[in-house]
């Protein structure tokens, strides 16, 4: 059973990152046995976003309470892609990960091709985002080499995990067949993969973004090998949330909350996105009350079976995760 803390005298059950990251460290420590060595992870902070800031803080304290070695180096953006280059080069790091936005625009895309392919602990090189768009789980044809993952998509997919939305008698890839679920947030880096994992593992996924919402799925009866999308035109969250058995925000603007009464009875809610620091862990002086200041509403425990507030310091266990995979392909 998921440990839980409870918030209002109400049958929502409130999860936190952090019992399910614990659970998760116990993988990664015994990948980190098998390497037998600590690997440098180093971090490239490019901008003054405190949000950024603040997940280099956590990645830090993270590496060091679990045996991995970090460091941040701070650069100036035009300096960017000289310094990756460089490290592309250093066989003494092991991983990369660059805190975005750098310049915010297309060029961030750009970046985030310059990282060496095995040295992109974020799973966000081309070579990954096909494999995972084409729902193929190996770089090679030998199966010797798993493909990255993109850290926070991944993160989420393991609180679902541990939630026990994926169904564990159907089989591997098949596990969220019959869940419909609404991913508010389309972005490359985040949404859109996020749907198409959701989608290929099974469920129908509604996307949703300021342009409208596109849904996801393997078709009917889950006959197709890999996603494909459909247009829904004049659709928004009003047709697809009280739909969705498991609602997912990433918002990353306090302008937006996604309003309680559009939620199914005892919908699974999961916000990775909060007004101040974007997706990141919550300072530990924070009060349970702090942690609803997200894209979902205070009353969100009044409809939802579970609610999980933020996810950072899941996906800080994924990145360390995607380190060791990187190194050893047999974890």
């Amino acid at each position: 059973m998921a440990a839980v803390t409870k918030a209002n005298p109400t049958s929502c059950k409130v999860v936190l990152a952090g019992a399910v990251a614990k659970d998760l460290l116990t993988e990664v420590s015994e990948g980190l046995s098998r390497l037998g060595r600590s690997p440098l992870l180093v971090g490239f902070l490019a901008n003054t976003d405190p949000a950024a800031r603040k997940y280099a803080e956590w990645t830090d304290r993270t590496c060091g309470e679990n045996g991995f070695k970090f460091e941040l180096r701070e650069v100036d953006r035009e300096d960017l892609e000289t310094n990756l280059l460089a490290a592309n080069e250093d066989d003494g790091v092991d991983g990369i990960i660059v805190y975005y936005p750098i310049f915010g625009s297309r060029q961030d895309q750009y970046l985030q091709q310059v990282t060496e392919v095995s040295k992109d602990v974020e799973g966000l090189s081309h070579g990954y985002i096909f494999k995972l768009y084409h729902n193929e789980r190996f770089l090679d044809k030998d199966m010797s080499q798993k493909s990255l993952l993109p850290c926070t998509p991944l993160a989420v997919l393991k609180i679902l995990d541990y939630l026990r939305v994926y169904n564990s008698i159907l089989p591997h890839g098949n596990r969220l067949f019959g869940r419909s679920i609404t991913v508010v947030n389309r972005s490359e880096t985040v949404g859109r993969p996020l749907a198409a994992l959701l989608a290929n593992d099974g469920a129908c996924v509604y996307s949703v973004d300021v342009t409208g919402v596109q849904q996801f799925t393997r078709g009917e009866g889950i006959r197709k090998s890999r996603h494909e999308v459909v247009e829904k035109e004049g659709w928004g969250l009003e047709q697809c949330v009280p739909l969705s058995d498991v609602v997912i925000c990433g918002v990353p603007g306090e302008s937006f909350k996604l309003p309680t009464q559009l939620l199914r009875e005892g919908a699974v809610c999961i916000n990775f996105s909060t007004e101040k620091v974007c997706g990141f862990p919550p300072e530990p002086k924070h009060r349970l009350t702090d942690l609803d200041k997200k894209n979902f509403e205070f009353d969100v425990k009044d409809k939802a079976s579970m609610y999980v507030p933020a996810i950072g310091k899941v996906t800080i266990v994924m990145l360390l995760r995607n380190l060791l995979v990187s190194r050893n392909p047999k974890m």
